[in-house]
Formats: C-alpha cells, sequence, structure tokens
C-alpha cells in the first residue's frame, strides 16, 4: 500500500520503513532579520489515479471493522518520547527529531539552522495540504506553532483501536512514521484532535481522497482497525475519488 501513494499528494521517504538513512544537509544559512521566506509554494496536491484509488479501496477491506477499545491508560507517553530518532523507521537513527525531519521534507524553501549538521529548520513555506493556504514558517516560541506535524491516524484513535496492544517500540515507530506523519496548519491540527474519518476530515476536499488513503495505509502497517461509521465515510469519499479528477 505504501508503494502506492506514493506521489499522489503523500509525500514519504526513502527508504522504506526500518531502514536507518542519514541526513544529508542541502541547505544551511543563517537566519534573515525577516524571519523567513515570504515566497508562495507552488506545490499541489495531485489527485489519486484510478489504481492508486482501487488499491485502497482493497486495503480498507483487509481492516478488521470493530468498537472503539475503552481509553484507559492512554497517554502520548504510551507512544515514547515525542519526536525521538531513536526508532527503527524511516528517517529514525538520522541524529535529527522527527519534528524536523518532517518539516525538511514538507516545507519548501527552507533555511537550516547552522551548527545542527542540517537537522534544525529556521523557516520555510508550507503548501498546507489540510487548507490549500501557503503557510510561512519561522521559527520560534510565538510562531513555530504556525505549523504543526500532524499523526494522520491521531495517536488516541490508535489507541483505541489497536495500539494498546502493540509493544512499546512499536507505538513509538508507529508515533514516529513518516508514513503518518504531516506538516499542517497548527490551528486545523488542533481542531481535529483525535479525530477519525468519520468524525472530521480535511477542509481541503481536494486532499481528502490522499488524506484517508494515508489512513488505511498506516492502520494496515499496524495492524489497527476500524469502527464501522469510518469504514463507512473512507468508502464513501473513495468511491468517488477515481471521477473527482
Amino acid at each position: 500500500m505504501t508503494g502506492v501513494l506514493t506521489g499522489c499528494g503523500l509525500p514519504l521517504v526513502s527508504p522504506g520503513a526500518g531502514a536507518r538513512a542519514p541526513h544529508v544537509s542541502t541547505r544551511v544559512e543563517a537566519a534573515t532579520p525577516s524571519g523567513g521566506p515570504t515566497t508562495t509554494s507552488t506545490t499541489r496536491t495531485p489527485p489519486l489515479t484510478p489504481a492508486q484509488v482501487r488499491a485502497a479501496v482493497s486495503a480498507l477491506a483487509t481492516l478488521p471493522v470493530k468498537g472503539r477499545a475503552p481509553k484507559t491508560g492512554y497517554s502520548r507517553a504510551a507512544f515514547g518520547p515525542a519526536w525521538t530518532d531513536d526508532v527503527d523507521v524511516a528517517l529514525g537513527h538520522n541524529g535529527c527529531d522527527t519534528r524536523n525531519d518532517i518539516l525538511r521534507r514538507d516545507l519548501a524553501a527552507e533555511r537550516l539552522k547552522p551548527g545542527t549538521h542540517g537537522c534544525v529548520v529556521l523557516a520555510g513555506v508550507l503548501a498546507d495540504p489540510y487548507t490549500a493556504r501557503s503557510i510561512t514558517f519561522t521559527r520560534g516560541r510565538d510562531t513555530s506553532s504556525r505549523v504543526q506535524i500532524d499523526h494522520v491516524v491521531a495517536l488516541g484513535d490508535a489507541w483505541v483501536k489497536g495500539a494498546q496492544q502493540l509493544t512499546a517500540a512499536q507505538r513509538a515507530t508507529l508515533a514516529n512514521d513518516p508514513l503518518n506523519l504531516l506538516a499542517v496548519d497548527g490551528p486545523t491540527n488542533s481542531a481535529k484532535r483525535d479525530a477519525d474519518a468519520a468524525s472530521w476530515l480535511p477542509p481541503n476536499k481536494a486532499f481528502r481522497c490522499a488524506y484517508v488513503a494515508r489512513q488505511v495505509a498506516v492502520k494496515q502497517r499496524y495492524r489497527l482497525w476500524v469502527t464501522a461509521s469510518e469504514a463507512a465515510q473512507i468508502a464513501r469519499i473513495l468511491a468517488g475519488c477515481a471521477t473527482a479528477r
């Protein structure tokens, strides 16, 4: 399923999960007085192809359909230290924390902080998939939250749909897997909270096909389940994807 998602508006990384790929810095500059670029990204979300839609539909059919388990025992700490690099997944063990890995992957015109081995992102421009807006990111106490890293399958949702049965190492991998992470508009991510596809979808309708396909891919990879209403919502969206091109 992961291979099918490549190139359909779902930024992934290479090599695949479990590989240890060192980060190679491509751009390191000192901060400018303006605090970051002001250019507008022209990145657009390409639609899923019919083959990709069929693959997502097939993957959805493999997911168990169950009710939610109790949320007892859930905490962010159950998924390991936030943005740990100590995971056996793509971009793991590369010397950079996961948040900065995803910022480097998803931002355009990014500037990196000198002396951080190409890890820390100072500024960049996000073509936000959730709102279809261009957002200028500037690292800082009062500005960093404008761009947040979303768990496409929210950790609270994962917990009540099978993640509590995973090992601690598997949960940390889920929380730091680039397949499950997107840089997005901060307020929109905050509004999503722990919602699944049955109760929350990106405001940008053009991204909904890619969004639910990615959720299916994550749940399939980590053997999580879906509720009946969630499965029905995903199936409904996928049914309209091939014709919404």
